[in-house]
């Protein structure tokens, strides 16, 4: 075999002294998640080289991570493209040689996209990090945070279809409207990672899919002041669990100054500290990882794209936990 060649982007790259942040979070997560799980996940639906001949399909391992850099950093397609030619860091992380290997194109990454979500693929990854994370001792417990986030999409009609995506819808919030999606997620009270997500556009009620958001062996539910009422909800009947929802603000502030009404403002305060912990995944999500604004049309690909990036926030958030363990 010759000696593989590396472009000058690769030498100056490799021959720096210091590592950058680019470099040292790819190095944690190239640790931390389950690559041999998820290519066992994908590989049964992904396309074989054919007897006929012709181009043979990029490596799967280098399409997945590719997929996943896309999340990490927020990339559409062209753009990812872009990345692997301008980008050592990624390009290694990929496995790609700029000189001797073909960088897969905005198709050919769009395409995989496609296969995930075709095959449902979105949702099983989160459940195969979900089982790493239990294999390695991070189990979900007995109790429940459940909240909702707005996720913004494209008002403007200014596309090929002259419309805006009709699964997306506006709603109020304060005194501003939004157009988009929204993500619920159910999170584990005790370490804060995420065990169940569903999608919906931002105009259904947060309390509409909360039932989805439990795992079935919770003894309590915290929740902020818009899920008051889900304990009266048909499909929480005979549960067993004990809610801690937050008092309405304008009720809390009317609390009287009387022993009585400062116990109960205690109370609030010991509700929302345990309830902060929500905040966590949906702000690696939308600061972290900048899924802020969705580019996709459509909930079936949102749908598969938020999954995936909740199985990347729980292992981004335990990533150092899982790196004491390798």
């Amino acid at each position: 075999m010759g000696v593989k060649q590396f472009g000058f982007g690769d030498y100056e790259q490799s021959t720096a002294k210091k590592r950058t942040r680019r470099e040292r979070f790819l190095a944690e997560m190239e640790a931390v998640v389950p690559w041999s799980a998820l290519i066992d996940l994908i590989e049964p639906h992904y396309p074989k080289t054919s007897k006929k001949g012709g181009r043979p399909p990029y490596p799967l391992a280098t399409m997945l991570r590719i997929h996943l850099l896309q999340q990490w950093y927020d990339l559409s397609d062209p753009a990812m493209e872009d990345a692997l030619i301008e980008v050592p860091t990624m390009r290694r992380f990929v496995g790609i040689d700029l000189i001797s290997d073909r960088i897969p194109d905005e198709t050919t990454i769009l395409m995989f996209r496609h296969l995930l979500e075709k095959h449902n693929l979105g949702e099983q990854i989160f459940e195969t990090v979900k089982a790493h994370l239990k294999a390695n001792g991070m189990a979900m417990k007995q109790g429940t945070i459940i909240d909702a986030t707005l996720i913004a999409a494209p008002s403007s009609t200014k596309n090929k279809k002259g419309k805006r995506d009709p699964e997306m819808h506006q709603t109020k919030k304060g005194n501003q409207w939004y157009f988009g999606m929204k993500v619920h997620i159910g999170v584990d009270k005790d370490t804060g990672l995420i065990h169940a997500v569903e999608t919906t556009a931002a105009n259904v009620h947060d309390l509409t899919p909360a039932a989805e958001l439990l795992h079935g062996e919770e003894t309590v539910v915290y929740a902020d002041a818009g899920y008051q009422g889900i304990e009266k909800r048909p499909e929480m009947e005979g549960k067993g669990i004990g809610f801690r929802v937050a008092m309405r603000p304008g009720k809390r502030r009317a609390l009287p100054d009387t022993p009585e009404g400062r116990l109960d403002d205690l109370i609030e305060t010991a509700k929302a500290h345990i309830r902060a912990k929500v905040e966590h995944p949906f702000r690696v999500i939308k600061r972290q990882f900048g899924f802020q604004n969705t580019r996709l049309r459509g909930m079936i690909k949102n749908r598969c794209k938020v999954n995936v990036l909740a199985a990347l926030a729980n292992l981004f958030m335990v990533r150092h936990q899982l790196l004491c363990r390798t």
